[in-house]
């Protein structure tokens, strides 16, 4: 027998692990090479993994919503398979899942944990079904009763979803059975094996609203929490006056429209202001791989970009340095469309090596962002505001309404020092101020 280890993949250089939404296949299903075999999660994008071998799967380590570093064997293929060996089994004791065990990886505990078909009937339940089940204290009796939509009249999740539903409403009755089932596995895990399976629900006091966290909001907030513990944050602030180049978008706007068929936004303009800076230092490029300093040759700028749910996606503008004025409004606009209508495939948001996010964009003057891990830098731009200011000249000081602009960023003190940090920053800021009104498109 000839086993293939299908792993966990690396989806960036900073994804460390990602979260299994649905597995396309069970064991004892029949897979070809590239079909898909299930789907995954990250802090940035979801995909879909595909097979490395055709055969037959023979074992699957991981449940649906596990957390899995990357690079961990999730399933194995057993190449030798007959063709025909895509019938299930006559349910095995060792490929089926009780509805009574919390899903639990298999790399940490024995065979005969692996989930599989429900216990003491023919009837199968996919993973996610009997989550939501479990979550939502639905009986493996009231299971059995539910009319199956999905194919030899198994469960799906749209079934399970509209009988809890039902049941909600009064449309379904419960049935009253003695809870089987332990606590879900991460609650069992933060408390000793003897404690009673019960999970007690933390009570709020005063008006409040309890919202779940979605999956990528989970996520994010990991990562933040990552970077703060890895990196030691030092934020410097500046200020600009970007009156000629407000001025100048102003009246050049509408032909670039016209011209090039995209719209000018300001960020395409902070970039390339950025990219002629990162020239000058290039150590603000790079990473940190222990005692190594990893500068980075291409010059790969994320923009923080707001999703209609709220979160935030940082795709990556590739090779920023080659691409001139009319390329990067190009790439930031599609980039940005692809964003909110959830379409940015993996690479899209990977390799970045320096991250822009307009704060001002919600109206915020400043702000003090987060490393976007294993990046050491990122800039901060905030809101666009006229304002009465000094004007030095050679006749003498004048006050004046100008267009002015805070920019703030947050580097990793363990390799940028507050002087290179400073700098960069002063830097991109004069670069701003020194805009050519007078410059083509």
């Amino acid at each position: 027998m000839a086993i293939v280890e299908l792993v966990m993949p690396k989806m960036g250089e900073s994804i460390m692990e990602a979260t299994i939404l649905r597995w396309h296949k069970k064991p004892g299903d029949h897979v070809k090479v590239d079909e898909t075999v299930l789907e995954i999660a990250t802090d940035k994008v979801d995909s879909e993994v595909p097979s490395v071998a055709e055969g037959e799967i023979a074992e699957i380590l991981f449940s649906e919503n596990d957390v899995v570093p990357v690079g961990t064997v999730i399933a194995r293929i057993n190449t030798n398979a007959e063709a025909g060996a895509n019938t299930a089994p006559a349910a095995p004791v060792t490929t089926e899942p009780k509805f009574t065990a919390a899903p639990v990886p298999v790399a940490a505990a024995p065979a005969e944990a692996t989930p599989a078909p429900a216990a003491g009937g023919t009837r199968f339940y996919s993973p996610l079904v009997l989550t939501i089940a479990q979550q939502e204290g639905v009986s493996f009796a009231e299971m059995e009763k539910i009319p199956g939509s999905g194919t030899e009249g198994r469960v799906t999740k749209k079934d399970i979803l509209q009988y809890v539903a039902d049941r909600k409403e009064g449309k379904v009755t419960a049935e009253v059975v003695t809870p089987a089932a332990p606590a879900p596995a991460a609650a069992a895990a933060q408390r000793p094996a003897a404690t009673p399976a019960t999970v007690v629900s933390p009570t709020y006091s005063g008006n409040v609203e309890i919202i779940e966290m979605d999956r990528m909001r989970k996520l994010i907030a990991n990562h933040m929490v990552m970077s703060k513990q890895v990196s030691p944050h030092v934020t410097s602030f500046a200020e600009a006056d970007v009156t000629n180049m407000v001025k100048w978008r102003d009246r050049m706007k509408g032909e670039f429209e016209k011209r090039e068929g995209e719209k000018l936004t300001f960020t395409p303009l902070f970039i390339e202001a950025i990219v002629k800076c990162i020239k000058r230092f290039p150590l603000i490029n790079c990473s940190l791989d222990g005692d190594k300093i990893i500068i980075k040759k291409d010059i790969n700028v994320g923009m923080a970009t707001a999703l209609p749910s709220g979160n935030l996606i940082v795709p990556v503008i590739k090779y920023a340095d080659q691409l001139n004025l009319v390329g990067i409004t190009k790439q930031v606009n599609s980039l940005a469309n692809a964003a909110r209508n959830n379409k940015l495939k993996p690479e899209d948001t990977q390799s970045g090596t320096f991250t822009l996010t307009n704060v001002g964009t919600f109206g915020s003057l400043m702000g003090t962002p987060i490393i976007n891990q294993p990046q050491v830098a990122i800039l901060a731009v905030g809101a666009i505001k006229k304002r009465p200011v000094v004007i030095e000249t050679e006749q003498g000081d004048s006050i004046a309404i100008r267009h002015m602009m805070y920019l703030s960023m947050s580097y990793d003190h363990r390799i940028v020092d507050g002087s290179l940090g400073a700098t960069f920053l002063t830097a991109v800021a004069q670069e701003l101020e020194n805009f050519d009104p007078k410059r083509g498109i």
